[in-house]
């Protein structure tokens, strides 16, 4: 079975850079018009560069409802339809303070970057997936800390947590109607927002492949290629569904490979994390 999306319109939020990037990318390859939604004027013209004119990209934010409605308004009048809504939108980097130290303004950056932004848009966009109904869907970018603890990263992972139950709960809503919703979760992954390389000292380069269990971390075509599969053909019976994009992280739990290549649950020694 191919995959194709010859003639099938697809909105992706955040698609500047990294994993929204790699996505819009993705879709664009395997034939659909892609509407990019991207706050920053840069990465709109990276975006622009990659996937060519065909392509829409519009300069908005997709936390604030009045810039929603607009670039909704926008894809209503040049296409009448969506057939695939990928909610790419979310950061942490910038506010991960311990719990005690989050103030008020964090919270509500972290709400609307996270979760606020996937309402906000999925209902907005609603109306136009209908049109495409039975066959369209959403697609939404959680975090595998969405599913595990995280420490100074409580307020994200609680946000994201919350993306994998929305997305379950309006996969049930939708169902009938032929609209699909799943999601993705995505373990570290190298792009602008995170520089994994840059993290890691130079002592500590040679255990990077130990890291995760398939040896590597992320990378945002991994994502992509996950997105693909979920809007396609291919998963016509796939909804309120969470993918761990993940290396076999969640998987292993505690379980880590020490530098002799021995499996360990017990505490490690030498670390380089977050206090």
């Amino acid at each position: 079975m191919n995959i194709s999306f010859e003639g099938k319109i697809v909105l992706v939020t955040g698609a500047g850079a990294g994993i929204g990037l790699a996505t819009a990318q993705a879709f664009a390859a395997n034939g659909a018009t892609i509407v990019g939604v991207e706050i920053d004027a840069g990465r709109c013209e990276t975006a622009r560069q990659a996937l060519g004119g065909k392509h829409v990209i519009l300069q908005a934010d997709a936390t604030d409802e009045a810039q929603v409605a607009r670039f909704i308004a926008e894809v209503t009048a040049k296409f009448g339809r969506l057939d695939v809504l990928v909610n790419n939108v979310g950061d942490y980097v910038r506010r991960a303070p311990a719990f005690a130290d989050t103030t008020n303004e964090d919270i509500d950056w972290l709400y609307s970057t996270n979760l606020k932004h996937i309402f906000l848009v999925s209902r907005a966009a609603l109306p136009l997936l209908r049109k495409a109904a039975p066959g369209s869907s959403i697609i939404n970018i959680s975090s595998i800390e969405g599913m595990r603890g995280q420490p100074r990263g409580v307020v994200y992972s609680a946000f994201k947590a919350a993306a994998i139950n929305f997305t379950r709960s309006l996969a049930l809503e939708l169902g009938p109607e032929g609209i699909r919703v799943n999601a993705i979760a995505p373990e570290t992954t190298e792009s602008e927002q995170v520089k994994v390389a840059g993290t890691v000292p130079p002592e500590y380069a040679q255990h990077e492949s130990r890291w995760f269990p398939l040896g590597r971390v992320g990378q945002p075509d991994d994502h992509a290629g996950c997105a693909l599969y979920l809007a396609s053909d291919m998963a016509t019976w796939v909804t309120g569904v969470v993918i761990n994009v993940d290396g076999g992280a969640l998987a292993a739990g505690g379980w880590r490979r020490t530098h002799e290549d021995v499996w360990t649950n017990r505490p490690v020694t030498i670390a380089h994390g977050r206090r």
